[in-house]
């Protein structure tokens, strides 16, 4: 929005020392991505206390239950502690990304569209679940089914648009039939431009849009419940989440940039820069809920979190066309799923045997005998040493 007025007013400013410091750092997409990180960090710290408040006057808060017999104390010490502290991270990814984001680039409203459609649906979920000792017979949140057709139904939509945004946007100079980087498939180690000669017209993969479609259905829901799943201690799922924005946000930034993309060899991706100041605000406004959610929290992100933050890092990765660096960095997340799909599949096969003592892989860890504060902390070591690795890898090609 601030970018947009900037636009508006330009001709008025042009020659006016108005323009100088600091309405000129507008102009630079880094400048924007970097304060809307500090602006989402500022804001959630400063809002996480009538937020908190009000959460506990509608007495909205965990309620201390957990269907694992031998965690039930320590489910019963998180009991009434404020969740849906969601609102404060994605309304301030939000307000955010609508004040220094370029609102007229499709990219950037249909990252928008993501954020909303999922906190709203994980909102819906944390309302059912945390409110029903005040009604008999309420729900226990959205069934399973209902989440994932949302889920599915929102990868649709990105998925098609996605692919229609870029369509027509030919690479100046290349002579493939339809040589758009915004449909790549970008394997690791391989290069989108050659040094010294340009765009590599030969080698690549061109996904037709079912293909696309197809990955964005899978990617979205996947990484949305896969920190959902990872979202069951103090500072887990928001310590790693952002991590992984900050990592997205320097990638969006590179795939934004034609000589920045042509001299990391990755695709280039014209307006992707502008989701650099989405990842960037995610990444403050994780970091800001730090300071309420690490333990002992005082209060959770719930659904409405976990949700919005899994699907707008996936969203980010598949406009920027990183899918396979973003699996990388989000390589805990990764875990925490597979750990549940792996325990479910293998208990159902061989009729109640287990591989891990408890799923996700944090519980597992935790009836180790491993205290919360270690399993945290050492899960976020590992989550920015992999993020580290991910970007490093853009010159292993």
């Amino acid at each position: 929005m601030l970018f947009y007025l900037l636009d508006l007013l330009r001709s008025w400013f042009d020659g006016s020392w108005l323009y100088g410091f600091p309405f000129s750092l507008l102009d630079q997409v880094e400048f924007r991505a970097l304060f809307a990180a500090m602006g989402a960090f500022v804001f959630v710290v400063v809002a996480g206390k009538p937020v908190i408040a009000a959460l506990r006057r509608a007495k909205i808060g965990d309620i201390g239950t957990t269907d694992a017999g031998a965690l039930q104390e320590f489910a019963t010490s998180k009991k009434n502690t404020p969740t849906m502290g969601g609102v404060l991270i994605c309304g301030s990814i939000l307000l955010w990304s609508l004040l220094l984001a370029d609102l007229r680039e499709q990219i950037v409203v249909l990252g928008v569209l993501v954020l909303v459609w999922l906190t709203i649906l994980g909102g819906v979920d944390d309302w059912l679940k945390l409110t029903i000792a005040r009604r008999e017979g309420g729900r226990q949140g959205l069934m399973a089914w209902e989440k994932l057709v949302f889920q599915l139904g929102l990868g649709l939509l990105v998925g098609f648009f996605g692919y229609r945004m870029g369509v027509g946007v030919p690479l100046d100079g290349a002579t493939q039939p339809d040589p758009s980087m915004w449909h790549v498939l970008n394997l690791p180690f391989q290069r989108t431009f050659e040094p010294g000669t340009g765009f590599a017209e030969t080698g690549l993969i061109f996904l037709p849009m079912a293909a696309y479609v197809v990955i964005a259905m899978l990617l979205l829901p996947g990484m949305s419940n896969a920190v959902n799943l990872t979202d069951g201690m103090d500072g887990l799922a928001g310590g790693i989440a952002a991590a992984v924005s900050f990592g997205l946000m320097l990638l969006a930034l590179v795939a934004g940039d034609e000589g920045l993309a042509q001299y990391f060899l990755v695709p280039y991706v014209p307006p992707a820069d502008e989701l650099g100041v989405i990842a960037g605000a995610m990444a403050g406004a994780c970091l800001g809920f730090l300071w309420w959610n690490c333990n002992p929290a005082q209060v959770f992100m719930g659904d409405t979190g976990s949700l919005a933050l899994g699907g707008l890092i996936a969203y980010i990765a598949i406009m920027i066309r990183q899918e396979a660096v973003m699996v990388l960095m989000c390589g805990v997340f990764v875990l925490e799923m597979v750990s549940v799909i792996m325990q479910v599949g293998y208990y159902k096969m061989t009729g109640g045997r287990r591989i891990f003592r408890m799923a996700p892989y944090h519980h597992h860890l935790q009836m180790g005998g491993w205290p919360e504060s270690r399993i945290v902390g050492r899960l976020w070591i590992v989550s920015i040493l992999l993020t580290i690795v991910a970007v490093a890898s853009l010159k292993v090609r």
